[in-house]
C-alpha cells in the first residue's frame, strides 16, 4: 500500500490518508467527515469502516437510499 491515498465515499473525495507512526492519519476535505480529522487508524480497513459509519449517518439524516461503500485509492 502507498504512503498516502485518497479516501472516497459515495463517489466523492472526502479526504486523504497519510501513513504515519501507528498507521494512517486522516485529513478531511469534506466538513461532514471533520470528526475524523487528524485521527490515526491502525489499518486502512479501520479508516474505511469509520468513513462508512459517517456516510451511513449522513444518509439516514438525509433520508437517502444506501449507495456505494467508501473506497480507498
Amino acid at each position: 500500500m502507498s504512503d498516502r491515498f485518497v479516501v472516497e465515499a459515495d463517489r466523492r473525495v472526502v479526504g486523504v490518508a497519510v501513513r504515519s507512526a501507528g498507521g494512517f492519519r486522516f485529513f478531511s476535505s469534506d466538513a461532514a467527515y471533520a470528526g475524523l480529522e487528524g485521527r490515526t487508524f491502525a489499518r486502512a480497513k479501520a479508516l474505511a469502516t469509520s468513513v462508512a459509519k459517517v456516510t451511513r449517518a449522513q444518509r439516514r439524516r438525509a433520508g437517502a437510499e444506501p449507495r456505494l461503500a467508501p473506497t480507498l485509492q
